[in-house]
């Protein structure tokens, strides 16, 4: 059997999409993976929990609440980041001393889907390093930093950390750099860690806003991030990636109303809202390439 440890963060509110990150990992685990999913928990009813549990009959696993005292991130909770980002984010950045009898996670946010069994990426070699993660679409941060990674899936060595007391070296830069975070625990987690990230393939975190503005253009990546604030589970959502999330939404045990749309209108919707946000999106060249490497030129 091959163990895998894997962490999601939320709340009540955002539990049913953690629900569609857990479903598409146990729907796509290999027959021998031994799943166990620790859900740091910021208010998660016991009516959630027993839907997340539910999750048990895609694919026998173990699901671990570690419930989360929001004192202890009284000092993250004004830090400036996006506005659709909630408190849960900040968990990872003490995931080492929340979780202490694990000694590797995967990390995941609550906007992503995994689309193959997490054996290989849970076995990364981080060489000397206690995180690794994929290099983030926004091109100007791996400029100015080349280990500059999306945070949204981390690969953690929680033991590693833990003996470098690198959740104090997150808290004491955040303290020192306080007025000066704009991207919230990414920016904390990049900057204290600058040069001492293990860079892992763009398969394992491809992020897509719309059709155009992805990091890659695998034609099915192993794990899909949907970056940004239209999230598929928005109506009118125009993502390429969309379909993916709505097949693993049809998992979980949350109602269909609250899950899934109409998704023809929203379709309609979405191609509307986007000429809206960038009317002259076909002169730009991104278009043009999205368009080859997804219909022509197959990767």
């Amino acid at each position: 059997m091959t163990g895998i440890n894997v962490c999601i963060a939320c709340d009540d509110n955002y539990s049913r999409y953690a629900a569609v990150v857990a479903a598409s990992i146990l729907k796509n685990a290999a027959e021998d993976d031994e799943l166990s999913f620790y859900i740091l928990d910021g208010g998660i009813t016991d009516e959630n929990k027993d839907k997340m549990c539910g999750l048990k009959s895609i694919k026998n696993c173990e699901f671990n609440f570690v419930k989360i005292d929001n004192s202890l991130f009284e000092e993250y909770m004004k830090v400036k980041t996006h506005g659709y980002i909630s408190l849960p984010t900040f968990y990872r950045l003490k995931a080492a001393s929340l979780m202490p009898e694990v000694d590797r996670i995967i990390y995941f946010d609550c906007d992503m889907v995994v689309n193959s069994s997490l054996k290989d990426l849970f076995n990364s070699d981080l060489g000397e390093f206690a995180i690794g993660g994929v290099s983030d679409i926004k091109k100007t941060m791996v400029r100015r930093n080349p280990t500059y990674v999306n945070a949204g899936m981390l690969v953690m060595d929680l033991r590693r950390i833990r003996e470098e007391n690198i959740e104090q070296q997150f808290l004491d830069w955040t303290r020192e750099h306080f007025d000066e975070i704009k991207v919230g625990d990414q920016q904390i987690i990049n900057e204290v860690l600058k040069g001492k990230i293990q860079l892992l393939p763009s398969k394992w975190n491809v992020q897509s806003s719309n059709f155009t503005n992805r990091s890659s253009y695998e034609v099915r990546p192993n794990v899909i991030h949907y970056v940004g604030n239209q999230k598929p589970w928005k109506f009118g959502n125009w993502n390429y990636f969309k379909w993916f999330y709505r097949e693993y939404a049809k998992l979980t045990k949350w109602d269909e109303e609250a899950m899934r749309e109409d998704f023809t209108e929203s379709d309609k919707k979405g191609l509307i809202g986007y000429f809206k946000y960038r009317p002259m999106f076909f002169l730009r060249p991104r278009f043009y390439e999205a368009l080859l490497f997804t219909y022509i030129i197959r990767r």
